[in-house]
């Protein structure tokens, strides 16, 4: 099932996401509408604050080759536990800011750690694209967005425009 996804500025993106206890068959349903989100919208990753869940859960799949078979993942409680000194830079945007893009300058490489759909302890490490989006994801779950990398006065023109769009969206709902 689809889910909404919600646009910046919303409090509950700002918000430090809770960990999931206990895996359920709600949490892997929901890592599952997730991902039928995320390849919708279309991105490469979503995490559970952005649909406003507050839950430690991120679902990511950077396989952008075509005809690659896709890679989707759902981590639950994911932490970086290594990073590396290097440091890469990519146009980052995001589902929850649509239509904007910055570069935001990150580790390039990261070892993470998580809880997988089965419960079990899943350890990688990703770089590239994948690093970047990781990072990105987990930064949701902590209530940081990827324009707060940036300038306060870029991200001042971003939310106001943000602001703007969520206005038109609700007029055009009203009218439709």
């Amino acid at each position: 099932m689809k889910l909404p996804i919600l646009i910046h500025p919303d409090p509950r993106l700002k918000k430090l996401a809770d960990p999931v206890p206990d895996l359920s068959d709600d949490l892997r349903r929901l890592a599952d509408d997730m991902l039928e989100t995320m390849y919708d919208a279309p991105g490469i990753g979503l995490a559970a604050p952005q649909i406003g869940v507050s839950q430690r859960l991120i679902v990511l799949d950077c396989v952008k080759e075509e005809g690659a078979a896709p890679r989707p993942l759902a981590m639950f409680n994911p932490e970086v536990v290594a990073s590396s000194d290097e440091t890469s830079v990519y146009e980052e945007g995001c589902l929850s800011i649509p239509e904007i893009y910055a570069d935001v300058t990150r580790p390039a490489e990261v070892t993470v750690r998580w809880m997988d759909r089965d419960g079990n302890p899943a350890e990688e490490t990703f770089d590239g694209l994948w690093a970047t989006c990781v990072q990105h994801e987990i930064d949701h779950l902590n209530g940081k967005l990827f324009i707060d990398y940036l300038t306060a006065l870029k991200r001042q023109l971003i939310t106001r425009k943000m602001v703007k769009l969520k206005k038109e969206r609700a007029r055009e709902r009203e009218g439709a």
